[in-house]
């Protein structure tokens, strides 16, 4: 036995100063870096080693496009009626409550009026956090109206997609925004009014097979995934490996589906110089 006893006594932690660190470092799922969440944030939420594209919300989108992000949000009253009653795991209409609390928003669309250095715009950014960003009657109708605002003010509209793609828990109802939307794109170009596509990732389904994929310009951030089936459906279907890199916008560029893929730091001067070019008279 020892000749003396040791106590136990526990340390004072009252005073002492803990620092939060959570949601300070983020860790890129493509490099495995790990980044200071500020100088993420002014990249452009780019990662800064391999140049992944961080998904954005509809917000910080239309900061990064906008004039000193400042634009007029419009349409915003909209809200789904649930008109199918619709239930599966969870009922439709608390996956639309909790959507709305966690995003502030009405559906997975916001409609902005503003200027892109100093032209008037009409942007449609969409939400990717609400329900995926599909695309139910709401984002159907504030797309529509959004066009129609532009080919009546003869103002460029530019559509910013980030999608799922059709909602199915409004089944056909939301198919219809297909034809909606492709419609009034039509009449849009028949005035004559620019309509600059940016797809961003991903963006997939009826969104690619209708509005994405219809603008004078069809543009695209690196690395995003594009298409309307996914590639893990497609290659059960025909039982065939899929391309390196197949579905994504630099396979699409190269294979002639799209115009460009820009690089977000320099999207904002890639799009003004495209409206000088589609607005300079002929």
């Amino acid at each position: 036995m020892a000749w003396f006893k040791r106590e136990s006594v526990p340390l004072d932690t009252s005073g002492e100063k803990r620092v939060k660190t959570e949601g300070l470092w983020v860790k890129c799922d493509n490099c495995r870096q790990i980044i200071w969440k500020k100088d993420l944030d002014q990249n452009f939420n780019v990662c800064p080693k391999c140049d992944r594209h961080f998904r954005i919300d509809a917000r910080t989108r239309l900061s990064y496009l906008l004039d000193d992000g400042k634009y007029e949000p419009e349409d915003n009253n909209l809200v789904s009626t649930d008109p199918l009653h619709f239930t599966d795991l969870k009922s439709y209409s608390d996956r639309l409550k909790r959507s709305q609390q966690e995003t502030g928003l009405n559906d997975a669309v916001i409609n902005a009026r503003g200027r892109l250095d100093g032209k008037p715009v009409i942007v449609s950014a969409m939400e990717y956090s609400f329900i995926g960003g599909s695309m139910g009657a709401v984002v159907g109708e504030m797309i529509t109206r959004a066009i129609e605002k532009a080919t009546t003010g003869k103002l460029p509209l530019i559509i910013v997609s980030a999608s799922g793609g059709a909602r199915m828990m409004e089944g056909a109802i939301s198919l219809m925004q297909l034809a909606k939307i492709s419609a009034a794109l039509a009449r849009m170009e028949d005035a004559k009014v620019p309509y600059i596509s940016v797809m961003t990732d991903p963006t997939t389904g009826g969104v690619t097979a209708s509005f994405a994929m219809l603008g004078d310009l069809n543009i695209a951030e690196p690395g995003a995934l594009i298409g309307f089936a996914g590639p893990r459906v497609i290659e059960q279907t025909i039982r065939q490996k899929l391309p390196e890199g197949f579905q994504r916008s630099e396979f699409l560029l190269e294979h002639g589906m799209l115009d460009a893929v820009v690089r977000r730091h320099d999207l904002r001067t890639y799009i003004a110089r495209a409206l000088d070019f589609m607005q300079t008279p002929a």
